[in-house]
């Protein structure tokens, strides 16, 4: 039983099609079956990552049918599962509160406060898996309808982590993305051939290339790439597979030339280059970092700084506590630099650690640097990173450049420094129980990162301002507040002093968050 009135309408952003986003202002409030469970949305932040559903809807490798994992009776039986080209509802940075569970519901009870992990990796697509927010209903709703089913993985644990009562609730929604940033640092790295993979010795001196024809795409856990025949490596290249590492031994040889190179499946394949100009695998596979983290004394190039996942990278590399490092962030908007400034150069102060924003359209970073994140979804960006990047630098290939996009590469460039590529794709349950740890211990404040606010009214015009990078940093949705419009805490003021009165030189915080609900309660 409950005491929320759960009415039997509510409003929700809905994308119906391509591009196509609406509010709809009556769309039902589904009550939960046997195994299912209603949350009401406390807030929702708004991700980048929507914005590929936003364009692709029902082609999106998450919008499609689930196939495996799950009972298949059990799936017309969810009316908050919405695959292919049915509307559904985006959103997946969010934390809810339990209203109402089905009778059969073990893993929560109603008034728990609960983190949504949204990768169902268990529920496979045709080509990926299924998620919140894709092909099930997300948060831009003000309730959302869970199937215990659905969010259980196979080894019995829940996707709705338990979150502390006494934290905001932008606090906590924005843990799934700082997990995401926090996993591209504590990836662990294969540092050789995979044990019992299938491995293939491509390229030296009676290496016969038409042998390559008889191999399937993307069916190789290892190549070891012996030479510098650039033709020959861009087709080995298309034999690679998913969590691949292609070793380029060059035997003193040179390519001559920049190399067609798949680098959109390091962010969305796993996929790893690492080589030496020399003649032994060995010294090429001690160049592989352990993980992905920053080391002391790092030179930190962050492409993009001033965007909302810039901005998480910043302040993370600022306060992690690593000896001797120096921070550039680099963005094409000085409106976006100052934002970013205003909250990261305190932070780098008191922690020690220099700080320099630039834009690299008057003041371009001229490196070396040991580590390069870059935030902006551009190829052309990959190679010049190689050209600034350290001798066994790592570059965070973080933004999704899409996994079909191939780039010329300078790898005589890249083998000789041994320098490595390292990209992610999302967070798991164990990235976000280590940062919601952060953020309940008081050891991080994810709402450093938070740049405006906005109710459901104000969601689309939201979703296009992170379309068109127009706002420093997240924008947090709150589904409470009726009539409430996109507002950057910059213009506050104007809109809600009360609110404004108690931000925290400007970041967002409890205190705020409390007067703005209360603002908007009854409404």
């Amino acid at each position: 039983m409950t005491t929320e009135t759960i009415p039997a309408k509510q409003s929700a952003v809905q994308l119906v099609g391509p591009d196509q986003l609406a509010l709809n202002t009556s769309k039902e409030v589904f009550q939960p079956g046997d195994h299912q469970i209603l949350g009401k949305i406390e807030v929702v932040g708004l991700c980048f990552s929507d914005l590929k559903l936003l364009k692709q809807f029902n082609g999106h490798v998450r919008k499609s049918d689930v196939i495996t994992g799950i009972d298949a009776k059990a799936l017309p039986e969810i009316p908050s599962y919405v695959p292919n080209d049915k509307p559904t509802v985006p959103g997946h940075e969010t934390v809810v509160r339990i209203v109402k569970i089905g009778a059969k519901v073990k893993s929560v009870k109603v008034g728990d406060r609960r983190l949504v992990q949204t990768d169902y990796r268990w529920l496979k697509t045709a080509n990926s898996n299924a998620a919140f927010g894709y092909n099930f209903e997300g948060a831009l709703q003000e309730f959302v309808l869970m199937d215990e089913r659905v969010i259980t993985s196979p080894d019995g644990e829940s996707m709705l982590i338990p979150a502390a009562g006494d934290l905001s609730a932008s606090a906590i929604a924005l843990v799934e993305p700082w997990a995401c940033v926090e996993d591209s640092y504590v990836v662990r790295e294969r540092q050789g051939p995979k044990k019992g993979g299938k491995a293939m010795t491509i390229g030296g001196a009676n290496f016969d290339a038409a042998s390559l024809d008889k191999i399937a795409n993307e069916s190789l856990d290892d190549i070891l790439f012996m030479g510098a025949d650039a033709a020959l490596l861009e087709k080995a290249f298309t034999k690679i597979a998913k969590n691949g590492l292609v070793t380029i031994v060059q035997c003193g040889q040179k390519f001559g030339r920049a190399v067609n190179t798949p680098v959109g499946r390091v962010h969305y394949g796993n996929v790893r280059i690492i080589g030496t100009t020399g003649s032994n695998p060995a010294d090429a596979y001690a160049a592989i970092p352990p993980t992905g983290e920053i080391r002391p004394n790092d030179a930190i190039n962050i492409i993009g700084a001033a965007g909302p996942m810039g901005t998480m990278h910043v302040i993370r590399d600022i306060c992690q506590g690593v000896s001797g490092v120096s921070v550039f962030a680099g963005d094409m908007s000085d409106d976006r630099l100052a934002g970013l400034h205003s909250v990261a150069a305190p932070l780098a102060q008191k922690n020690g650690v220099k700080f320099a924003t630039y834009n690299p359209k008057t003041s371009p970073a001229a490196g070396p640097f040991g580590y390069i994140g870059l935030m902006v979804p551009a190829p052309a960006l990959v190679e010049a990173a190689v050209q600034q990047v350290a001798p066994r630098g790592r570059i965070n290939i973080f933004a999704g450049i899409a996994a079909t996009v191939w780039h010329p590469i300078s790898l005589d460039a890249y083998v000789e420094r041994q320098a490595y590529f390292i990209g992610t794709s999302g967070s798991d349950l164990s990235d976000m129980k280590l940062v919601l740890k952060k953020v309940e211990s008081r050891a991080l404040d994810t709402n450093l990162s938070v740049a405006a606010i906005s109710g459901l009214d104000g969601a689309v015009e939201g979703i296009r301002a992170v379309e068109k990078q127009l706002i420093p940093g997240k924008i947090l949705v709150y589904p409470q507040c009726k009539g409430l419009g996109l507002t950057p805490l910059t213009k506050l003021a104007a809109v809600l002093p009360a609110v404004a009165a108690l931000l925290d030189n400007g970041v967002w915080n409890q205190k705020a968050e409390k007067k703005l609900l209360e603002s908007y309660a009854g409404k």
